[in-house]
Formats: C-alpha cells, structure tokens, sequence
C-alpha cells in the first residue's frame, strides 16, 4: 500500500529552483534513502514532505500517517550549554518516566541514573541514541532521518544504522532517510532516490539504479563504493 504519493513536485527558494518536476512514492515498510551531492535538494525535500516549506505539485500522504522526523545538524556540541536533563529533554513529549526508560532501554541505554544527566554531558554515541529514543517514543508510522550520523565515526555510524534497521524490522516501519554513505545506501535501502544540481534524478533498487556510471555523472566525480550483501 502507497503511505506516500508526490507528484510534479517543484520547490523554489530565494528564486532559485531547488527541486525540479519530482515525481515519486513510497510503499509501506519501504527504506527509501535520498542521496545527492550538497546542494541537490535533499533536506528541502525531506522539509517540503512535512510541510514546513511552500512548494509547486502534490505532497499526499496517507490519512492520519503518524512521522517522526529527525531534522540535520542537531549535534551534542550544540545543545552542550542547554540546561536540560535528559529526562526534562524528554517529558517536552509530554511523556511519563517510565515511558522514558522503556525507550532508552530500546536504544541500549539502561542505566537509570542516565535521566539526571545533562543532554551536553552525554558521548556522542549516547546522544545520538538518545535521539533516535526521542523520536522513536512518539510511536511514528513514517521516520525522517536526515544525515542521522553526521559527526559520528564509522564505528558509530554502523550502529547506528544497525539499530534504524533492527526498529524498522521489528516496528514495521517506513523510513525516509537521507545520507551520503553510498555503502550502507546498499546494505539496508530497499529503494533509493537520486537527486542532483543538474537536475538528474533516479529511482528504483540499489542493485538496479546505483551503476558507477550514474554516480559520477551525479556527483560529479570519481566514485568508489562497495556492494554490502544485504541482512
């Protein structure tokens, strides 16, 4: 069943045209990744699907489809001065301790006295996982990823993605997520969405879209990546 239709879809910021004529949709329990060079348009995209900006076409989406959306750039070194606890970050949710507890457990936080701590005092790793509870606990139909990773060493980084992946098993979920790690696209993606500067857009399986060829022509360089198998 379709969860999300997008039709002729045209975004304009500041008079420039960033998406072009983009036409799309994403099943239920599908892993969509969007991938493109800086500047192609990914997070207006992803910005433009919730509404928050003014675009040209159609945006449907199924009745009632409950999304959890974690928006790019919020790192521990920028909320490090916030004087707030991790469960004073939470209970913004207007959500119970244990409710809280529950989550972070999910995520594989299980020490209690984690509550207390305050959300610029945590690892990165933590923070991180801690983000992906606080969406999470919402309980969301759809999530927006957008660069989940950014900041995060590739040790970090496949867990990360482990973990979306084992919530998305497990949750039967939808998950939008943009990133550039053309390798994890591979192993978790069940379809991808190419955009580019130029205008150039694909989509369709990893295995079938992601040629060296079309790559370079999208970013516009060299490109190396390795096939993972799939799991």
């Amino acid at each position: 069943m379709k969860i999300l239709e997008v039709k002729n879809l045209k975004v304009e910021l500041g008079g420039e045209e960033i998406i072009k004529n983009l036409s799309f949709e994403v099943k239920e329990g599908e892993i969509l990744t969007i991938l493109g060079p800086n500047g192609a348009g990914k997070t207006v995209l992803l910005k433009t699907l919730l509404g928050f900006l003014p675009h040209q076409g159609e945006v449907l989406w199924q009745k009632k489809t409950k999304i959890g959306y974690l928006p790019q750039g919020i790192t521990q070194l920028k909320v490090k001065d916030l004087p707030l606890s991790v469960e004073e970050f939470f209970k913004l949710k207007k959500v119970t301790r244990e409710e809280i507890l529950k989550f972070l457990k999910l995520v594989g936080i299980r020490e209690g006295a984690f509550l207390k701590k305050r959300i610029g005092d945590m690892s990165t790793g933590q923070f991180q996982r801690m983000l992906v509870a606080w969406v999470l606990i919402s309980e969301p139909e759809v999530l927006l990823f957008d660069e989940p990773t950014a900041g995060i060493d590739i040790g970090g980084e496949e867990t990360i993605y482990s973990l979306l992946h084992r919530f998305w098993k497990e949750r039967k979920l939808t998950i939008l997520l943009v990133t550039h790690d053309l390798n994890i696209v591979y192993k978790y993606s069940s379809d991808v969405l190419c955009l580019s500067k130029k205008g150039v857009s694909c989509s369709g399986q990893p295995k079938e879209v992601l040629t060296t060829g079309l790559l370079e022509k999208m970013y516009g360089t060299e490109i190396k990546f390795y096939q993972h198998k799939s799991g």
